[in-house]
């Protein structure tokens, strides 16, 4: 389930409090003060048979005396009692409850039981085990923590009560207000993805800030985050960055990829801003609150403090930040109104004594400067200036928190002395910082956070259009290792199946004796200036571990002694191994090449993961790598290898030429496309690629798979992000004029003014269920950026001009039982079969995607689309809860 019925938690009006008590210091007695002392307006219904009142209130001694069903049930009784509980809510028709009490386990099969009782019901239970919930708008306080929330604009999701209770406490000192707060607990049933979702459209909530210790269904949580993170900021702290990961046993890429890597890699992609602190949660939700993301970071800084803007530039630059290089022109400028003994450079540094009228002359030449794309402003106390008067002067220059379009952000050190000029700050909507590395991490919050931005936004397709791909004969390879029992490929079998993704690699002979690797060599040697010869063998993975590999070959009579020496070694260092050969390729001499490693593993939780980096036989060591989510694009590719040191070496430098990145994307783009065509490949290793000027050449690649799965089509299920669906496009032909259907794309956001444009008023009011005149961005921006995994819309496009003619819709849970569907078609190309086509699309869709029955809400008085919905074998009937309104159902058998 996602948000159904989850809304009783959220806006509730009545709450039921089971096992409130009036014994001092129990959970029950603490839960009914803290509802009752928030001063919640709605009914407050105490059930305990124990007692005949609590908290002023007459108490219930069941379910059944209740005068009416609560929206939300809290329960605070012992663990054997909650499934029965759950049970009678249900029966009432109350559809929520935060259950606090803990002990309800798989192993005692109380939490079983508890999810049994409310599934008949779609009964959404928050915890066990939880501090319970907030609602500081409406004046709930739910739980048993020590201190009641503000209200204000951030949502809090934490899998810690403790962290909770931390943050509202800092948050009061601070000022901070919530329009949620959730503990989690157990989430036996309402996960993050569920609150995700309600939180995305929640006018109340700016900003969503997660504490992470794990994320079940990774699938749902990515989906949920992707939605709400292209409508508001979401940061997130996920703790256990240092556990060790297990390590995989065949190949680098699993050893190198370890979990923290992989969280980061999937809450970029999500568009989620990750920071590392409690006190780095609240100031990136302030700066990204204040600011748009920053595609670049080229900072300014005006101190009167040299040591402080020194302790700021090294936060900058260990944030990836770039420190602004002053143009002639503002260094003139500021020699005009600065002391002689002024920096001259940038940070700058205005002296100890700077006056109000020289932070303003400075910070307006900082803010004119074309190099600059942010501002950091600080001070440091002195007897000399006053600091209030100086942020005063700062803050009169801003609009917004800006300065011409460019972010300020502010440091006033100090504590009693600086207090007053923050405040001052603050007030005129500019963020202020209590120490240099906050300030300076708080620009990176801008950048980090453009940079998921743009990983939100790529939708890769299921069929790369740049990677040329023969997955026949890759699928041939697969089948051959899985009739043999093998899930490691041999190495010419992996370069194969490597270069038949558009990854080059050099020819190989396969030779079976010393006499015929010898023979081999003097045919490669007519085009090759020198050989290698490898070892080949089913079962030794790393040939260089027992001396398997011989380099820098010139003559036939050497590769022979060279393929006989490796025999020798096998059998000292691994006599058991079955030895099937050798391998013989040309000896490949690139001077300038870079050698990296493309690699693929699986993780446990988000599934199939890529790593790029600096590759060779010492990559452990180097550890030079980045992990990223595939599918990928040319966009994502590039930001992957721009992760890594390495990626700047490929840039060129000194006597090297820039390698061809070109190439090296189209090898990511290559292996990020077998990961999605072939559900089987459990790991990869492309180590050494060697790339340069000329292209890339992959040296050595090894291939893991999975035998049982060969036969398992892709796209890959295992996949974190759905891939664009681009099996779903299709020509369309309507009295004469070319369509394409295709599935809908976020570039998509700039047709719908135009397509809108050309619907009458009446049809949008058939189209909403009412009349509707403006489209709000954000609500565009939910109907083209699907993530394809609970929603998909087709959108047709007249094949001639690329407008938008007709768009059909379909929503479902993730339990894929019910989707809903919409359509709306131009009203000056309506009669022509659009709809119809639509309409079909998600019905075929719908039963290829294994949903159980699809329907849609229509207004009785819109006959054409009920009509429709008639004959392409919908049952029609008038809505039970609506009047004016039917319902159209249409189940698919099988699903």
């Amino acid at each position: 389930m996602t948000v159904r019925n989850l809304e009783f938690a959220a806006h509730p009006g009545s709450v039921a409090v089971y096992g409130a008590s009036t014994r001092e210091g129990s959970v029950g007695a603490t839960v009914m003060r803290n509802i009752v002392e928030g001063g919640f307006e709605g009914e407050i219904w105490p059930v305990n048979p124990k007692y005949r009142e609590v908290a002023g209130r007459r108490c219930y001694a069941r379910t059944s005396a209740l005068p009416d069903a609560p929206d939300l049930g809290v329960i605070v009784t012992p663990p054997e009692t909650v499934p029965g509980i759950v049970r009678e809510l249900g029966e009432k028709g109350t559809r929520a409850a935060v259950v606090i009490t803990a002990g309800l386990t798989a192993g005692n099969g109380l939490r079983q039981a508890m999810l049994d009782a409310a599934k008949p019901y779609l009964f959404r239970i928050i915890g066990p085990n939880t501090l319970g919930l907030m609602i500081p708008p409406v004046k709930l306080n739910a739980g048993f923590g020590h201190m009641p929330a503000q209200p204000g604009g951030l949502a809090l999701l934490s899998q810690s009560g403790a962290i909770v209770t931390s943050l509202v406490d800092w948050a009061a000192e601070n000022n901070v207000g919530f329009s949620q707060i959730v503990s989690l607990g157990d989430m036996a049933d309402v996960d993050v993805g569920d609150y995700l979702d309600l939180l995305a459209r929640d006018g109340k909530t700016r900003a969503i800030l997660l504490y992470l210790e794990t994320i079940p269904n990774p699938r749902k949580f990515m989906s949920a985050a992707r939605a709400a993170a292209r409508l508001k900021p979401v940061i997130a702290i996920k703790s256990g960055r240092h556990e060790q990961a297990a390590k995989a046993a065949a190949t680098h890429t699993g050893a190198l990829s370890g979990a923290d890597r992989v969280v980061d890699a999937a809450l970029a992609r999500a568009g989620i801003l990750r920071v590392h602190g409690l006190g780095e949660l609240f100031d990136a939700a302030e700066t990204t609150a204040l600011f748009r993301p920053l595609q670049r970071s080229r900072v300014a800084i005006v101190t009167n403090g040299g040591g402080a803007g020194v302790l700021a530039v090294d936060q900058l630059i260990d944030c990836k930040g770039e420190l602004a290089e002053l143009t002639p022109a503002t260094i003139e400028r500021l020699d005009v109104s600065l002391p002689p003994t002024w920096s001259r450079a940038n940070p700058i540094d205005i002296i100890g004594d700077a006056t109000p009228e020289r932070y303003r002359a400075a910070v307006e030449a900082a803010a004119a400067d074309p190099g600059t794309d942010a501002l950091l402003v600080m001070n440091c106390p002195t007897g000399l200036a006053s600091p209030t008067e100086a942020a005063a002067a700062v803050a009169a220059l801003t609009t917004n928190g800006m300065i011409g379009g460019k972010p300020v952000l502010t440091c006033w050190l100090g504590g009693q002395t600086a207090r007053q000029g923050r405040q001052i700050l603050q007030d005129a909507g500019v963020p202020s910082y209590e120490t240099p590395d906050y300030a300076a991490t708080a620009v990176s919050y801008l950048t980090d956070w453009a940079r998921a931005q743009t990983a939100l936004m790529r939708v890769p397709s299921s069929r790369s259009e740049d990677v040329a791909c023969d997955r026949e004969a890759v699928l041939a390879i697969f089948r051959q290792a899985a009739k043999e029992g093998r899930r490691m490929l041999t190495e010419p079998e992996a370069k194969a199946a490597v270069a038949a993704y558009s990854i080059p690699v050099p020819e190989t002979i396969v030779a079976r004796s010393p006499a015929e690797a010898g023979r081999a060599a003097a045919r490669l040697l007519e085009r090759n200036r020198k050989v290698v010869v490898k070892l080949l063998s089913k079962a030794i993975s790393h040939k260089s571990d027992v001396g398997g590999v011989v380099l820098d070959i010139e003559t036939a009579a050497a590769a022979e002694e060279a393929a006989g020496l490796i025999r020798s070694r096998v059998a000292s260092h691994a006599p058991d191994a079955d030895m099937e050969g050798y391998a013989i390729q040309p000896m490949i001499a690139r001077k300038h090449a870079q050698e990296l490693i493309l690699g693929m593993s699986r993780d446990p939780i988000f599934g199939p993961v890529i790593l790029f980096g600096a590759g060779g036989v010492a990559v452990e060591v180097i550890d030079d790598t980045a992990i990223a989510l595939p599918p990928l694009d040319d966009v994502l590719a590039g930001d992957l290898i721009s992760r890594t040191r390495i990626g700047r070496l490929l840039a060129g430098f000194r006597d090297r030429k820039p390698a061809n990145m070109g190439a090296i994307t189209t090898a990511l783009n290559g292996l990020s496309q077998m990961i999605v065509d072939f559900p089987c490949i459990a790991g990869m290793d492309i180590n050494p690629l060697l790339a340069d000027a000329d292209g890339v050449i992959a040296l050595d690649a090894r291939v893991e798979i999975d035998p049982g799965a060969v036969e398992t089509p892709g796209p890959n299920p295992g996949l974190a992000i759905r891939p664009y669906p681009a099996g779903w496009e299709q020509e369309h032909s309507a009295k004469g004029v070319r369509y394409l259907i295709r599935p809908i794309k976020p570039a998509d956001f700039a047709l719908y003014p135009d397509f809108f444009a050309k619907v009458s008023p009446e049809d949008i009011r058939l189209r909403f269920l009412g009349a509707r005149k403006q489209f709000p961005d954000d609500m565009l921006k939910r109907l083209t950026q699907l993530d394809y995994d609970r929603e998909m819309a087709f959108v047709a496009l007249e094949a001639d001009s690329g407008a938008a003619a007709g768009i059909g819709r379909l929503a479902c849970d993730p339990d894929r039982e019910v989707a809903e569907y919409a359509l709306l078609v131009r009203s000056d190309l309506q009669g022509q079969g659009l709809g119809w086509a639509l309409l079909t699309k998600l019905i075929d869709y719908a039963r290829a995607d294994g949903i159980g029955r699809i329907e849609g809400i229509i207004l009785s008085e819109n006959e054409k689309m009920l009509g429709m919905a008639r004959e392409l074998g919908f049952v029609v009937r008038h809505h039970a809860d609506e009047g004016g309104v039917s319902l159209a159902t249409l189940d698919l058998p099988g699903n």
